[in-house]
């Protein structure tokens, strides 16, 4: 049995109409999961920040140190040496580069090496294990803003290094978030701290 003209084409028309809606539902889904990789991205003005173990923007109320007191948790009047905050702004959301030195990818003795000269006016050897040998040693509780703070990850040498700064917070570039705030007592972190130092 033939179907009629009309009907063939009210069935080409249903399947055109499937296919569009189909395919509108697809790339919504699509664009909503970019939108959520994307909210991991850093965007001017904000801060990424790994405080509580998960990451997310701090956005900037418009003064720096103000912000970066309220994500250490400390007062305003702390926070005395801006230029490393406006440095640590600079870089957050770094992406990680193994051997890397620049904005398009750092790796952490790499950061840790360019924070504490442009910053502090020191240099330091590339490596994190070589940096670990370079520090005057200190106790946890002795830490000040500046010094460094270093991890080992499997094995027994060191290998990650961040810049402590207030209350238990590093700032560093870690290899899943790129350069990011965290917490010392974090579980992940607080396990590997080998050791902390400053630099001579």
């Amino acid at each position: 049995m033939r179907l009629p003209i009309q009907n063939i084409t009210f069935i080409l028309l249903a399947i055109i109409l499937m296919g569009m809606l189909t395919s509108c539902l697809s790339r919504r889904r699509a664009t909503s999961s970019v939108l959520k990789r994307e909210n991991y991205h850093r965007k001017k003005g904000d801060i990424l920040t790994d405080v509580s173990g998960t990451s997310g923007f701090y956005v900037s109320s418009g003064n720096l140190l103000t912000d970066y007191a309220g994500l250490l948790g400390v007062e305003t009047s702390e926070l005395k040496n801006e230029k490393l905050y406006r440095f640590i702004n600079d870089w957050i959301g770094t992406p990680y580069a193994y051997g890397g030195t620049t904005k398009n990818g750092i790796d952490c003795s790499g950061f840790a090496a360019i924070l504490i000269s442009e910053i502090y006016g020191k240099s330091l050897p590339r490596s994190s294990e070589d940096q670990a040998n370079a520090v005057k040693r200190k106790y946890e509780r002795q830490l000040k803003e500046g010094d460094l703070v270093f991890f080992s990850f499997g094995g027994s040498s060191i290998n990650h290094v961040g810049v402590y700064l207030h209350n238990g917070r590093f700032v560093h570039a870690s290899t899943s978030k790129g350069v990011i705030i965290s917490n010392l007592k974090d579980g992940w972190y607080y396990k590997s701290f080998k050791r902390a130092g400053a630099v001579k």
